[in-house]
């Protein structure tokens, strides 16, 4: 090993290993906890069941107003177009998806719900009425 090599190896390992010890110490997380005393879960917020936020801004996804942790989503199975597909949705009274979500790629309207539009949670997440891990300025589009 050459001495450039050498030195490069060295300083690599004082700066990235040596003070890891001494840096973990001063890291703190976004709400200003030491990272080692994070043994405890940290709070959480209740899900807002059947509550609707309002959107943020214009052509927002709705949010999603309830858990949906353990919904089967994959290539057979969709529990989401189980009741909010439009033939379900009055019977089990729930929000009708939006008809874009039967035009495919070409603008054709089909009968069922596009394999684009398929996997609900790419765009419409559940809502959580969580305090920010950091304070912001942001206003909802229009307020």
């Amino acid at each position: 090993m050459n001495a450039k090599t050498l030195a490069l190896v060295v300083a690599f390992t004082v700066t990235f290993f040596v003070p890891a010890a001494v840096k973990a110490a001063e890291v703190r997380s976004l709400r200003g906890a030491d990272v080692d005393t994070q043994d405890v879960a940290p709070e959480t917020y209740r899900l807002q069941d059947g509550v609707a936020l309002d959107r943020a801004f214009r052509q927002q996804p709705p949010l999603v107003p309830h858990q949906v942790e353990k919904y089967e989503i994959d290539l057979k199975v969709n529990q989401c177009v189980r009741c909010h597909e439009w033939p379900n949705s009055d019977k089990e009274k729930t929000v009708k998806m939006s008809d874009f979500h039967y035009i495919d790629q070409d603008g054709v309207v089909r009968d069922v719900v596009d394999g684009r539009r398929y996997f609900c949670l790419a765009c419409h997440v559940p809502q959580l009425d969580a305090k920010p891990l950091v304070d912001n300025e942001f206003r909802a589009a229009g307020k």
